[in-house]
């Protein structure tokens, strides 16, 4: 079922905006493919990461090879599908299945908790896809290893139950070739991943788990000729006049409010923050739960507002902060905000299309794998949780409620918090509560991402944007780790290596870091919620 793609704006200043984009022919020069849009020292990325704006046609080829391994998989009792990939290899299947009522296990996590999980399901119904563009990731080549073994420990052959999809020519297809893995689907080597969606990164996993996404890239292709038109209905134009195009407005609190789509924001965060993180400017998505987050009511001069709703009429608007209002189906979503992020990389003077800064993080994380350094002596421990932090955070503080004022007490009145999770989404799900609780007392944006997940997504924000951020890490202590076949190190010693190697780049760019550590995971995460219901408590009680 399509559902008719529109968009409504509401604020100043937008609609000249969006006149200069119709004159200066900016949504045809894209959906023509033109390099040059975004100025010569992008063209030579973007004459090679263009590919995404016909994905609707040109991927339809893969349906009729995906529909017929499907039925083999089904034909032999295989229906567990497992995603390996990260960044937008997990984010685009999260929402096509989440949306479409199917079940598909996506392992974008590096902490023990959450592989042993994954490798502890029935293995006799399981499937694995690994999606990598090259195969170097090291959280997916580090996954795919580990199914591997537990394939082979169980006795069945780990190479019938692999699925890869990966570019053309990369090493991963040689892998999987010499390998004999059941099935490599080639993705097109002109798109970026975050612009993936509607490539085989996102459509096979997601049709294997049990999704149409023929019907999904219908969808896109009824509202491709809206979208590439030079024309000031194009949604696209509007949706990135708000989000990109208010001097001084570079936070975007992006939420769903009555829409049928589910975990939208998520993609939509990691597709604007690696697009428009960088060179010290850019737009910060906040992705929060419903339109009752506190972000939304608090008219801050900063910030502009992007909801999904059923109904363009029917959001709640905060008076005085611009707002774009979108509805439609998810196909027609996707195109709509992938083309309204290139349109924000052009206003913003950015090439939307490279990440500079997601590499520093990865090469801290291998450099500590490789000399595998003693863990950092915590400052001190307050219960449940060791406390470390940036140099000169801690002077004078002895609890962990004393670090957190700390932290806060760094947020300027233009900046915002990040909360970088490392943790077991699924066990340690109630930690996200703290999203709105530090927002609603700091009365600034908030964005909360699970480690090493964000890393592909926000991670890029923060070190190539406004350099406006506070970081609060949170780790663990896992009671059992799990090893990685033919790998110096196991998922405990790589999750670690990746928090301290990301803590460490902020701290050399110098952002304030907070570093709390549970020892025992359900107890300091009761621990941290309890402390901000506490500090919530005593504020009322002195009001």
């Amino acid at each position: 079922m399509t559902e008719s793609l529109t968009v409504k704006a509401y604020g100043e200043g937008w609609q000249q905006v969006v006149e200069r984009l119709v004159s200066e022919k900016i949504a045809s020069r894209i959906a023509a493919k033109d390099a040059t849009t975004w100025g010569p020292e992008a063209e030579s990325e973007s004459a090679i990461r263009l590919s995404w704006v016909d994905l609707y046609d040109s991927s339809r080829p893969l349906l009729a090879e995906i529909e017929a391994l499907q039925a083999d998989l089904r034909a032999e009792g295989l229906d567990r599908i497992v995603l390996c990939g990260m960044g937008g290899s997990s984010l685009a299947p999260e929402v096509i299945t989440r949306t479409a009522g199917v079940e598909l296990v996506v392992l974008d996590s590096t902490n023990p908790s959450v592989i042993a999980r994954a490798l502890a399901g029935d293995l006799q119904r399981t499937v694995v896809v690994v999606s990598s563009k090259s195969g170097g990731t090291v959280e997916t080549d580090s996954q795919r290893r580990a199914f591997v073994k537990a394939f082979n420990d169980a006795g069945i052959d780990s190479a019938s139950r692999i699925i890869v999809v990966t570019d053309p020519g990369s090493p991963f297809q040689k892998l999987a070739e010499d390998e004999g893995y059941r099935k490599t689907f080639l993705a097109d080597p002109n798109v970026g991943g975050r612009y993936s969606a509607l490539t085989a990164f996102g459509l096979v996993p997601s049709a294997l788990a049990g999704a149409d996404v023929a019907e999904l890239l219908d969808q896109a292709a009824e509202a491709a000729p809206l979208l590439q038109a030079d024309d000031a209905d194009n949604p696209a134009l509007v949706l990135a006049a708000v989000l990109a195009g208010s001097p001084g407005r570079d936070k975007a609190i992006i939420a769903a409010g009555g829409s049928s789509i589910v975990g939208f924001p998520d993609w939509a965060e990691q597709l604007i923050a690696e697009s428009t993180g960088k060179n010290g400017t850019g737009v910060l998505p906040v992705a929060v739960k419903g339109i009752h987050a506190p972000e939304l009511q608090s008219g801050a001069g900063d910030l502009v507002h992007a909801l999904l709703a059923a109904d363009t009429s029917a959001a709640s608007v905060a008076s005085g902060t611009p707002t774009v209002v979108t509805t439609g189906s998810l196909g027609g979503q996707l195109l709509l905000w992938e083309m309204a992020t290139a349109v924000a990389g052009y206003l913003l003077g950015i090439n939307p299309f490279d990440q500079p800064d997601v590499e520093s993080a990865k090469q801290a994380a291998r450099g500590l794998l490789d000399a595998q350094p003693k863990p950092e002596a915590a400052a001190f421990t307050d219960g449940a949780v060791e406390v470390r932090a940036t140099e000169g955070l801690l002077d004078g503080v002895d609890t962990a409620k004393g670090a957190l004022d700390a932290l806060l007490g760094q947020l300027a009145d233009d900046g915002y918090l990040a909360v970088m999770a490392y943790l077991d989404s699924e066990r340690d799900e109630n930690l996200v509560a703290i999203r709105p609780a530090l927002a609603t007392r700091t009365g600034r944006p908030v964005t909360f991402g699970w480690g090493p997940r964000f890393l592909h997504s926000t991670g890029q924000y923060h070190k190539g944007g406004h350099p406006q951020g506070v970081f609060l890490q949170i780790t663990s202590s896992e009671s059992t780790d799990v090893e990685i076949p033919d790998r110096p190190f196991t998922f405990g010693t790589l999750i670690s290596a990746q928090a301290a190697g990301d803590a460490g780049v902020l701290a050399e760019r110098g952002r304030p870091v907070l570093r709390l550590h549970l020892t025992d995971p359900e107890a300091g995460v009761h621990q941290l919620i309890s402390l901000l219901d506490a500090h919530d408590k005593s504020e009322a009680g002195g009001a």
